[in-house]
This record gives structure tokens, C-alpha cells and sequence, in this order.
């Protein structure tokens, strides 16, 4: 534990050029008191680190210190290779970049674990986009991820309803949410978050913009995800399921939470196992698409139109296979 701790330490110095204590027990989640301790252990062991002082002091390596990576055991030079995420890097035009880069890193790792990328390759790959959705990447893509990396103000065109509106704005970050792609921008004081396939012009002046490095993008994503699904579920039904239709409601519902909520508001099973219980959904008319997968493992109880569309729906199928089969 402490010699992945201190190759750590020595990495983040490495990369970073100077760190505080406090940024270092930060970073590697340890006390102060432990990376003075680490320090001097490594200072020992020949490696060239040393402290500022003042306010504006820290540790630092001796100039032109580096490390080759042969600290790296197998599984984190395998692991390596599967965070490039290829097929999304070369979407945002980064394709090269990746690839310079593993070429890099395949040239400092030793001899023993150079066949980490095929390894790697020959076993995982990750296919983003779902199955009926069109797999190129949006026109306007490349342009934003430029302007996200330089921190430049972009004037954005936005195709929302019928028409076209205009936004000058400052891109946070880019987000790849089930194949597709959403840009996170700040507008005035409004963080907002648009798609990016209906982008149809992007304009990126010179001008840059001080980034908010208080900002936390993947817990931004995180909670406007949650509120934007919450917000979308406003109708409410209630149900009577079957053990099996309980089951299979899992694979009907549309977010994980609304699953584990049903299941606390859930009744007492009766003597044939069925339970009642209240489903949040987005509308009655999206709720009679998504029962109709349940098929007999599920009794609608409330409200009655949604009843109703389901008995319709269930003596339909009942004239349909009374008879022989047509040709």
C-alpha cells in the first residue's frame, strides 16, 4: 500500500511541477503528517525531491527528473489501454492525440508488459451508441471539444422546436450520455445543457473565459440527470403485478430509482403472490405502452382511463386469436 502510495506521489510531482502538502494529502487522501513522511522516505530511496519555502513553496522534483513507469504492474498497464476510449476520442477529433500518447506510454513501460495494448484491444471494446441509432459522430462536435480544451467563448446556433435561436456561451464540457453526445455550457449565471446534434452553427472567437475550478461536471451531469427524469414522471398509476410481472417490471421502467421506489411502496403480497403498488410515469399514455409488455402479469387499478386502454387493447388481442390464423 505505501509503495503504490509513494510511485503515486511521485507521478503527481512529476506531472504537476509543484504541490503543497495539504495538495498532496488531498490528492492521495492521506495526512500531512504522512506525506512529510513519504517525502523523506523517497528522498532516501535517491529520489531528487525537495521543498520551497514561503507562500508560494511546495515539494518539487530537481529539475528534469522523470520516471519510467516500471513501477506499473500488469493489470494497471492493461488498464491503461482501456481508458483511451477510442471511438469517443476520435468523435471529438482526438484520434491522434490517443494514440501519440499510448505510443508514449508503450515506450516507457518494460519490455515484459509491452503486449498490454493487444491484450487489452483483443479483449475489450466498448461500442457507445445504441443499436438503432446512427453511429457518426455530430457535425459540430470536434469544433466544441476544441473550444472546451482552449477555455474560448463560442457564439452557438441551437435547433429547438421550429426554430433557431442564438447563445453566447461558455463551454464547460462535453458529456456522452447513451450514444449521444450534450454539451454543458454556461450562459450568463445559468449553467445549461444542449444537445449536441441539434447544434447548426458553432463560431469560436478568441476570446476566453475564466473556467469555475470549483465546477464539478460528472456530479453536475449526475444531478441534472436525476431532476430532469424526476420532472419528466409527473402522472402517478397504480398497479397490481404479478411475482413475475414484478420482475419484468425492471426492464419496463425507465430509471433505476423509480424501480426501487415502487418497490417500497409496494404492498403485502396476497395469497397468490400479487402485490399493489404506485408507478411514477410520464404520462397515462406512456404508462399504457409500457404495461403492455407485462401483458397478464399486471392489473391496472388506477386511474380508469388507463384501465380502460388496457381491457381495450386486451379484447383486440382476444378477437385476434379467437380464430384460425390469416395468411
Amino acid at each position: 500500500m505505501r509503495a503504490s502510495r509513494l510511485i503515486s506521489l511521485l507521478l503527481l510531482l512529476q506531472a504537476r511541477g509543484s504541490m503543497t502538502a495539504g495538495e498532496l494529502s488531498r490528492a492521495l487522501e492521506v495526512s500531512e503528517r504522512t506525506v512529510y513522511r513519504d517525502v523523506v522516505a523517497l528522498s532516501a530511496a535517491g529520489v531528487p525531491v525537495y521543498a520551497d519555502r514561503g507562500r508560494a513553496g511546495g515539494y518539487r522534483l530537481l529539475g528534469g527528473y522523470r520516471t519510467r513507469l516500471t513501477g506499473l504492474t500488469r493489470d494497471e498497464a492493461e488498464a491503461l489501454f482501456l481508458a483511451g476510449l477510442p471511438g469517443p476520442a476520435a468523435d471529438m477529433g482526438l484520434a491522434d492525440a490517443v494514440a501519440a500518447a499510448e505510443l508514449k506510454v508503450l515506450a516507457a513501460l518494460p519490455p515484459a508488459l509491452r503486449d498490454a495494448p493487444a491484450r487489452a484491444g483483443q479483449r475489450f471494446h466498448l461500442d457507445v451508441p445504441g443499436w438503432f441509432r446512427e453511429t457518426g459522430p455530430p457535425p459540430w462536435l470536434a469544433e466544441l471539444a476544441r473550444a472546451v480544451w482552449r477555455d474560448r467563448v463560442v457564439q452557438l446556433r441551437y435547433r429547438r422546436g421550429d426554430g433557431e435561436v442564438t447563445r453566447r456561451l461558455w463551454p464547460y464540457g462535453l458529456v456522452l450520455k447513451n450514444g449521444v453526445w450534450y454539451l454543458v455550457g454556461r450562459v450568463g449565471d445559468d449553467t445549461r445543457i444542449y444537445r449536441v446534434d441539434r447544434v447548426t452553427g458553432v463560431e469560436v472567437g478568441e476570446e476566453g473565459f475564466d473556467r469555475d475550478e470549483d465546477f464539478d461536471l460528472a456530479g453536475y451531469w449526475r444531478e441534472q440527470a436525476g431532476s430532469f427524469l424526476r420532472n419528466m414522471l409527473r402522472a402517478e398509476v397504480t398497479v397490481r403485478l404479478s411475482p413475475a410481472g414484478l420482475r419484468q417490471l425492471r426492464h419496463v421502467v425507465d430509471a433505476p430509482f423509480v424501480y426501487e421506489e415502487l418497490l417500497v411502496a409496494a404492498g403485502h403480497p396476497d395469497e397468490q403472490g400479487w402485490v399493489v403498488t404506485r408507478l411514477p410515469v410520464e404520462s397515462v399514455l406512456v404508462a399504457y405502452t409500457q404495461l403492455l409488455a407485462l401483458g397478464p402479469e399486471v392489473e391496472a387499478l388506477h386511474p380508469p382511463e388507463l384501465r380502460e386502454r388496457l381491457a381495450d387493447a386486451a379484447r383486440r388481442a382476444t378477437a385476434r386469436y379467437a380464430g384460425p390464423a390469416r395468411p
